[in-house]
């Protein structure tokens, strides 16, 4: 058995476009409370790439910038058990979906919803994807986890495909 742990709260900005979804938040951004804490994820530089900012800044000043390029973050789990922060270690039938339906109920402005990695898009087909309302049905984009244990994209391989967010990103202007 692994330790029960509790996600992250949502952040989401007022006229969000697209929810990022991770599985559940490492061992790392769970100690800091922040979102991608880990300093080799590369989940900050590719969105600071795609938002127009810079990677480097302070994490509320991070946070700021995607909410304006309307991006929100959260994860499908919102508890489960795990040893470490792999997702291979979450024990199956310990999890516990976030109620990402209600979010979206909530935050009609969301018009996609990433899934980073594998694990949040099994997890959000198993568990959210049914509660969905049919009136509200974002588009979804499975896409290749930032996590540093995906050593198999290279950053210009996981960049090509983290550029599926772009169409629906809120232009400056």
């Amino acid at each position: 058995m692994g330790d029960l742990l509790t996600g992250l709260p949502p952040s989401v900005g007022a006229e969000c476009r697209v929810l990022v979804l991770g599985s559940m938040p490492g061992d790392a951004s769970l100690q800091a409370a922040h979102y991608y804490a880990h300093p080799r994820n590369r989940f900050w530089p590719l969105m600071a790439a795609l938002g127009g900012f810079s990677a480097d800044l302070p994490y509320e000043v991070r946070m700021q910038a995607l909410h304006d390029a309307g991006v929100g973050l959260w994860d499908v789990l919102g508890q489960c058990e795990r040893r470490g922060s792999l997702d291979a270690r979450i024990v199956r039938g310990s999890e516990v979906a976030n109620p990402v339906a209600d979010l979206l109920v909530a935050h009609r402005s969301i018009v996609a919803i990433a899934l980073n990695g594998s694990k949040a898009a099994e997890s959000f087909r198993r568990h959210v994807e049914p509660q969905l309302p049919q009136a509200h049905r974002p588009t979804l984009l499975a896409l290749p986890s930032t996590s540093p244990a995906n050593a198999a994209f290279q950053h210009a391989r996981l960049s090509a495909a983290w550029d599926a967010i772009a169409p629906f990103l809120r232009t400056r202007g």
